[in-house]
């Protein structure tokens, strides 16, 4: 072996221990100075080396050594060729070219193709000095890059280090004992020196992992210049006047390492062991991953080529997974009844819906005997809630991944149980589908920081270069969690062949040389008995290529080489094809040909593929999509071609390396041949790109800046980012950061920038601040640009859901309009963005015309635009017409598929901007692509009928309404029919099942501008499980007269055991200008033409005159306590109050001082109770020792904490205070008493017959407490007592919050108009800020999730202050605790949660330690998080309240109905929607219901402190928020709720039959004490009442009790 070649043999070696490399580098230069002509006589070398000189090169010693020879220098080759512009990364080439056996006129041409027609003379030169020139370039190619090589230095006009003398001869220095003598020096002093010298360097990192041929390991050694890397040795290069051709052997196998060993299935444990059915052992790959797949949690990314068996290493990670997830306690030998299914779930994300069909089929069969379920999760695809419970893995695409995890319920939820990540292909992230790669995997890993959930990732790729990157990205540990393994690992060596043909790219000439290529090699493999597969990029390519192929053969004889004719079931086969439709398939296949793409009928391709599999075919013409989702291997592929149609571009574009990959892995048949070869054939000028490509010389960049914009929305909508701040964060998790740090300059940085800020801070807020300007452009976000906030909107949110480009939403928000005609919605629809890969076709123009002649609707722009043919298409879907030709139908399926995504969105944008319209077409036109009918077609098509029963009604009975067929009989509908009885059955069937309702309402006017709207919506239809399911969900609102607005509107849902549903809709009437009327809509979500309406007149509607009854709070001076003459009172005062407020100093006099009847309204939290507690111990004081008071109280939880504080108060007195129940209330007192009662109690007390003088001429007080919660049998009970007290001298004293007209409850307690103090909401003295926010998404998980952000924003702006949540009942406690700690630790980034800092963990534990609920609440409180409702133990609930008073719990969720019974308030209190579910008693009926407005105002008091600010936030839905904020703000409305249900009726009939009501006047008389009776006058509209005379109205009353 010559030097130079062992040189070069070193280069591209392997690597080998530094200690003999040194050896063998001495041994070399001995024989290289003895071989020399010269013998140079050693010099003396100095003792001591100046270590500032600059030590001479070897390139020194060949510039010495070229001078002394007298001709012109390497050196001087070398500077001439770097000074040619970009001809430092042909070098390597260069070298190949110069130093190869063929003679210099061979390689002439292609050096001056090299290095360029310019230097024609230096080509020259190199050609005259051959050997020389390869000297010194291989010499500068290997040198070191710093200090840079003399010829280098010079060029730049520069030299480092300090300038000397040359030496008067360099070979003076290669006397091989001097060399010997200072290559021992070196030795020795390394030997002496430290082991740590205290100095940093960079070393190349050891990666334990990696498996390569390569001497040059392909980590992340890439350029950013463009630098490659040497083709692999044995590469050949071949020319022809047509093409040319580079070779690329099979790589080398990587020597097994001393610790490797092939791992036998025998060994592995029984879970593991039964999935690998037919398996002797794992293969290499398997067996080197497996310790870290199986018996760890590392995340990993394997890098191997296809067909390596990387989808065993996913089952491995799998296999883990199951095994973490099984039963100890389970000792019986049932692997699969050990398995915890509901604890965890798996998903594997395939890169395409066939590949995704393939892993199904895999990973299902080798899971079955575990009672695994294995399920795809594709497309438009969705799983119930019982399919996600029952399914432990799925497979799912990129995309719809994303969609799922955007949605935090449903099949969202999967996303909290996922424990693993399989994520094939990653080298994905290279595509333009990469950035949705990106977006799961950042959503991940934030998801994994957050929650603190452990969800491993899996990543697999084929070969890559740059696989540190997708490591860091992924999270993989580089040390233990990264694989890489170089091609030489391939089930089946492949030899490459990279074909450039010649020609100007799409030119005739350069069609012509690739169907020649293409022909000599298909020939060539076919003449060797091998079957080729020729991959093309269009379904009609397919047949081009194969016929082709065929004529070339035909005319150079060798057709006969292609047939297959003696194959022993060739005319089996041939029966079999006869039965195709498809001609060409037919005619191709007699001379073995075969044709296979995704537009043939699926019996087709399953044909075409079983007959190649059998060797009845010799060439397969197919499209991409057979390497990806059949395993269908072949000795030989051809890519023909590299040019794709990208309808997004519109344009051809560059075949993806990810198709070739793919491709050239179906190349081999494994267990059958041991190679395979694989060929590309492309343009001249692409031969490079693809030669770096597929040899992994290219790094895979990022392509997520593309896709940005959306993923942020989808963020934004998620709540998992609030502002700039987290966007930043977020972009911090994907592999654009990654690769912006390591090659800037591709993102547009320079090295700067990177220096100056390595983690691009300022880039990632430059990026996430341009990104927000545009969705805030397209109404998508809120960004305020001060504040950094981003606050999704309904546009941006409905998007997110719905997979919407922001592109699309920025024509919609100009194209659309609150009235659209059905062609209006399909035009809008047609130029979504998600079309523009649909692009017209010249051939197909002719078809789409005939399809427009019988759309229904007006087309657009017809058939010259992408916009038109895509409304073309939908219109023939709807109307069930099916295109000729393959590829409409393919474009046809794809418009529809995402035409009834895109046209739901739209309607929910529609039904948010409450355009009612619009709605209902859009409503019409879901429906229509759903179920394939327009809204003009007869609704029972809709039904399994028979085809003449459809035809025979559309013709005889087109203008018959469904009602109608329900009502007639049988007999009657098959004559009308023109068809017999039977038929007549099955339409009268139809027609009773298809969903009707009844509709009713009733007009309550709830002021003088607020009307309520009670409807009540009947089912009217026969309920079959067969066609209803379980649910049928259908919309309710209710519109303005014209049409135009929805006012209100509510989605419900029927089931089977649903009879009808209540809803109340409130709207604003405006006094000025009253509409006639408004119409109440009924919209079936599912049915076609399932609709109803009904028109409600408002015209004689007589609405409450304004009342304005409210009392200014006057600007007087506060009183002091001194002002109670009563010391121990005055003491108990002391200690809760420092005086009185503006409100108790101004109505003191009157509440206390008289005996006055008296209201008092006044907000919530104002000191009302104490001024009702000063009037009890007044009176008490005032009055005789026998005397009594009694205190009413609405709810028992209010009558024990009024009974607690007038015990505290009491202390010292000799008044009892009792909580009494209805036996005991009237009972004579034997001394000075308060007896509190609650209304029920007192209504059953005055409900018996009994004598009540005793006790009621020593009543001095009632006390009527929160008089807003006025019910049936609270007023029937306080009417029964004013009645019964009207010979007596009782004070009655009403306590009630604000009310919007206090009037007729201060007359019907007989109020004095000067005892009447009824203030507003904003009259409290306390500061109460009030903010609402609203929300378009229905009561659901869901609503929580999207409100969990803003409440722990709500939360954190009070800084370290208690807060209470309000959430809607006990269920929903936990999981919202669990969000806003999730929002807590993705913002502060520790698991501390709201747990103040100065809570001691030994402190923690003992309050810890009390507690009796069990380990989620014990999780909760260490989080700084309380539950409170009446569901936990009381000392646990005691234990929640001490801990808050502590500060330990620094939040406290609390369900709707405990708002009466917590004690404690808070500086922010967050109420988490206002709508809760109803579930009536003794059924499973569930009903969306509103929160009372006065639970919202008691909600509102807790917030109320006397100590400071408090802050209150509303969340609520939208159309909610009108009647709330307005009565939070006015005062509550009050009406007398005795009709509304049965307690008077029973009351009545009970009175009448025991004598206790004589006679119907005496009723009356009875009932004109009743607040009602004050209410049907000033507002008869509400109780249906037409006149206003009292006792006429109270006279119907009783007649209708007495029915």
């Amino acid at each position: 072996m010559t030097d130079l070649a062992r040189h070069l043999e070193y280069l591209v070696g392997t690597v080998e221990d530094p200690a003999d490399r040194e050896k063998r580098l001495l041994d070399e230069w001995s024989r290289y100075s003895a071989s020399g002509n010269t013998r140079v006589p050693s010099k003396e070398i100095p003792d001591d080396l100046d270590e500032e000189n600059e030590w001479d090169s070897v390139l020194d010693f060949l510039q010495g050594s070229s001078a002394d020879s007298g001709g012109q220098s390497d050196d001087s080759l070398v500077s001439a060729l770097l000074s040619k512009p970009d001809v430092e990364h042909l070098l390597p080439s260069l070298v190949s070219l110069l130093e190869s056996s063929k003679p210099n006129e061979a390689i002439s041409e292609e050096l001056v193709e090299m290095i360029g027609f310019d230097n024609i003379e230096l080509s020259m030169q190199l050609l005259s000095r051959r050997q020389d020139a390869v000297r010194a370039l291989t010499v500068y190619l290997s040198g070191p890059s710093e200090p840079q090589p003399t010829a280098r230095k010079q060029l730049n006009g520069r030299v480092k280090g300090k300038q000397r003398e040359p030496p008067t001869s360099h070979l003076d220095e290669l006397d091989p004992a001097e060399a010997r003598r200072r290559m021992e020096e070196t030795l020795r002093a390394n030997s002496e020196r430290p082991l740590y010298t205290g100095t940093a360097h960079d070393a190349p990192e050891a990666l334990p992992h990696v498996y390569t041929s390569s001497s040059i390991v392909q980590g992340n050694m890439l350029s950013h210049l463009g630098t490659r890397y040497m083709l692999p040795l044995g590469t050949t290069r071949r020319e022809t006047e047509d093409y040319e051709e580079v070779v690329l052997p099979p790589a080398r196998t990587v020597p097994p390492r001393a610790s490797e060993r092939l791992i036998p299935v025998s060994e592995l444990e029984p879970l593991a062991k039964g999935s690998f059915p037919g398996y002797t052992s794992l293969n290499r790959i398997q067996s080197i991953v497996y310790p870290t797949a199986y018996q760890s949690n590392e995340n990993m990314l394997i890098c191997a080529p296809t067909g390596a068996g990387k989808t065993d290493v996913a089952m491995l990670s799998v296999l883990r997974v199951l095994d973490q997830h099984r039963s100890r306690m389970n000792n019986s030998e049932n692997l699969a009844a050990s398995i915890e299914r509901d604890k965890f779930k798996v998903v594997y994300v395939a890169p395409m819906k066939a590949l995704a069909a393939e892993i199904v089929r895999k990973l299902g069969k080798r899971l079955q005997w575990l009672s695994i379920r294995v399920r795809e999760l594709t497309g438009d695809m969705q799983l119930t809630k019982k399919e996600i419970a029952e399914t432990q893995i799925i497979v799912t695409t990129p995309e719809k991944w994303d969609v799922v995890t955007r949605k935090p319920t449903g099949e969202g939820e999967l996303a909290s149980k996922v424990k693993l990540l399989i994520i094939d292909e990653v080298h994905l992230l290279n595509d333009e589908r990469g950035a949705v790669i990106e977006t799961i995997v950042a959503r991940t890993l934030r998801q994994v920081e957050s929650t603190q959930s452990v969800i491993r990732i899996v990543g697999l790729s084929a070969t890559l270069p740059n696989y540190i990157d997708v490591a860091d990205f992924l999270s993989v540990n580089r040390h233990t969690g990264l694989f890489y393994f170089d091609s030489s690992f391939r089930p089946v060596p492949l030899e490459q062949h990279f074909i450039g043909v010649r020609g100007k790219p799409n030119s005739p000439q350069s069609k012509k040389n690739l169907d020649r290529v293409t022909y000599e090699k298909v020939s060539e493999l076919v003449r060797e008995g091998h079957q080729v597969m020729v991959f093309v990029h269009a379904r009609k390519e397919t047949v081009k290529a194969a016929e082709a192929i065929k004529e070339s053969a035909q005319a150079d004889g060798t057709l006969e080489d292609f047939e297959c004719g003696d194959h022993p079931q060739f005319d089996f086969f041939r029966r079999d094809i006869g039965t195709s439709r498809n001609k060409e398939m037919r005619q191709l296949f007699d001379h073995g040909f075969g044709i296979h793409h995704a537009g043939m009928l699926r019996s087709d391709r399953n044909m075409m593929e079983r007959m190649f599999e059998a060797r009845a075919i010799k060439v397969l013409c197919c499209t991409a999509t057979l390497a990806w989702g059949v395993n269908l291997p072949a000795h030989a592929v051809i890519i023909k071609g590299t040019q794709v149609y990208d309808s997004s571009k519109g344009s051809f574009t560059d075949l993806s390396v990810l198709d070739v990959l793919q491709v050239f892995g179906r190349a081999g048949r494994p267990g059958l041949e041991d190679s395979g070869v694989g060929f590309i054939a492309t343009t001249e000028d692409k031969l490079t790109h693809y030669l770096d490509a597929v040899t992994s010389q290219v790094a895979i960049e990022s392509k997520f800046v593309a896709g940005m914009i959306d993923s942020l929305n989808a963020e934004i909508a998620l709540g998992t980012v609030a502002n700039v701040h987290d966007a930043v964060q977020w972009l911090g998790y994907t592999y654009l950061f990654v690769r912006m740090r390591k090659n800037p300059f591709q993102y547009g940085l320079a090295w700067n920038e990177v220096a100056e800020d390595p983690y691009l801070g300022a880039k990632r807020n430059q990026l996430i601040t341009a990104a927000a300007m545009q969705l805030s452009e397209a109404r998508m976000v809120a960004f305020d640009r001060q504040t950094g906030s981003l606050v999704c909107t309904d546009l941006g949110r409905i998007a997110a859901k719905y997979y919407i480009r922001h592109k699309s939403i920025e024509i919609f928000n100009e194209k659309f309009r609150p009235k659209m005609s059905e062609a209006d919605v399909l035009a809008m629809l047609s130029m979504s963005t998600e079309f523009d890969q649909i692009q017209v076709r010249e051939n197909e123009v002719k078809e789409l015309e005939l399809l427009i002649e019988n759309a229904p609707c007006a087309v657009k722009g017809g058939t010259d635009t992408s916009q038109g043919k895509v409304n073309v298409l939908l219109q023939a879907y709807i109307s069930q017409q099916r295109p000729e030709d393959f590829a409409l139908v393919s474009d046809q399926a794809y418009a529809a598929q995402n035409g009834g995504r895109i046209i739901r969105a739209l309607l929910e944008i529609a039904i948010a901007r409450k355009w009612a319209n619009v709605s209902a077409v859009l409503m019409g036109m879901s429906k229509a692509i759903e179920k394939r009918l327009w809204p003009f077609d007869n609704p029972l098509k809709q039904f399994e009928l028979k085809a003449d029963v459809l035809y025979n009604l559309e013709r005889w009975a087109d203008d018959y309404a469904v009602s109608e067929f329900a009502e007639m009989s049988a007999e009657d509908l098959g004559k009308l029919l023109h068809l017999n009885e039977r038929h007549g059955s099955a339409v009268r069937e139809a027609a009773k099942q298809f969903p009707t309702v009844r509709i009713t309402y009733s007009l309550r006017p709830l002021g003088a501008d607020v009307l309520k709207i009670a409807v009540n919506v009947e089912r009217a239809f026969n309920w079959s499980s067969k066609i209803h399911g379980s649910a049928e969900p259908f919309w309710l609102w209710v519109e303005d007269h014209d049409g135009t607005n929805i006012l209100q509107l509510s989605h419900l849902i029927f089931r089977q055991t649903t009879d009808s549903l209540d809803v109340d809709f409130v709207i604003s009437i405006p006094s000025q200008k009253r509409p006639p009327s408004v119409t109440i809509r009924f919209v079936s979500d599912r049915w076609q033409g399932a609709e109803e309406e009904v028109e409600a007149s408002l015209q004689e509607l007589v609405m409450p005159s304004a009342a304005d009854s409210h009392t200014p709070r006057l600007d007087i001076p506060f009183l002091p306590l001194s002002v109670v003459h009563n010391p121990p009172l005055q003491d108990f005062l002391a200690r809760r109050l420092h005086g009185f407020n503006a409100i108790q100093s101004q109505v003191f006099w009157s509440v206390v001082n008289t005996r006055l009847h008296t209201l008092l309204c006044a907000p919530t939290a104002c000191g009302k109770s104490v001024m009702g507690h000063l009037a009890i111990w007044e009176t008490v004081k005032s009055s005789p020792s026998a005397s009594w008071v009694l205190v009413v109280a609405p709810r028992r939880s209010i009558a024990l904490e009024l009974t607690s504080d007038l015990r505290l108060s009491s202390l010292g007195s000799d008044v009892m205070v009792d909580l009494v129940g209805p036996d005991r209330i009237f009972d004579k007192p034997t001394r000075k008493m308060v007896r509190i009662v609650t209304a029920a109690d007192l209504f059953h007390a005055l409900s018996r017959p009994r004598d009540l003088r005793d006790a009621l001429s020593s009543l001095r007080l009632v006390l009527c407490e929160s008089l807003e919660l006025l019910d049936a049998v609270y007023e029937l009970g306080i009417s029964l007592l004013l009645h019964a007290t009207q010979a007596y001298s009782v004070r009655f004293l009403g306590l009630s919050s604000s009310l919007n007209d206090p009037t007729d409850l201060a007359a019907w307690l007989d109020v004095d108009p000067l005892a009447l103090h009824s203030f507003k909401p904003s009259d409290r003295d306390q500061a109460l800020s009030v903010s609402t926010q609203t929300f378009t998404i229905p009561h659901s998980a869901a609503l929580f999730k999207a409100m969990a952000k803003p409440a722990h924003t709500a939360i954190q702006a009070a800084r370290g202050e208690p807060a209470i949540v309000f959430v809607p009942s006990r269920n929903q406690c936990v999981s919202v605790a669990l969000d806003l700690i999730t929002q807590c630790a993705l913002e502060s980034e520790t698991a501390r949660g709201y747990l103040p800092e100065t809570v001691s963990p030994a402190a923690l534990e003992h309050h810890l330690a009390r507690l009796q609920n069990g380990p989620l609440l014990t999780d909760l409180v260490s989080r700084g998080v309380g539950v409170f409702h009446d569901g936990i133990a009381k000392p646990d609930r005691l234990l929640m309240l001490e801990l808050y008073a502590e500060g330990v719990l620094r939040v406290l969720i609390v369900p709707r109905e405990a708002c009466w019974t917590l004690p404690v308030r808070a500086t922010t209190v967050v109420v988490f929607g206002t709508q809760y579910v109803h579930v009536a008693l003794g059924t499973e009926e569930r009903q969306v219901r509103e929160y009372a407005l006065e639970d919202v105002v008691r909600m509102q008091g807790k917030a109320v402190r006397h100590g400071g600010a408090g802050h209150f936030h509303l969340f609520c839905q939208a159309e909610g928020k009108d009647t709330i904020t307005r009565f939070l703000n006015d005062g509550l409305p009050l009406e007398s709720r005795l009709l509304e249900i049965d307690t008077l009726r029973d009351w009545y009939r009970a009175r009448r039959k025991d004598g206790g009501i004589a006679d119907k006047q005496a009723a009356v008389d009875m009932l004109s004490h009743t607040f009602l009776a004050r209410r049907l006058v000033s507002n008869p509209a509400y109780y249906d009442a037409q006149s206003t005379a009292v006792n006429e109205l109270l006279s119907r009353i009783v007649d209708r009790l007495e029915g």
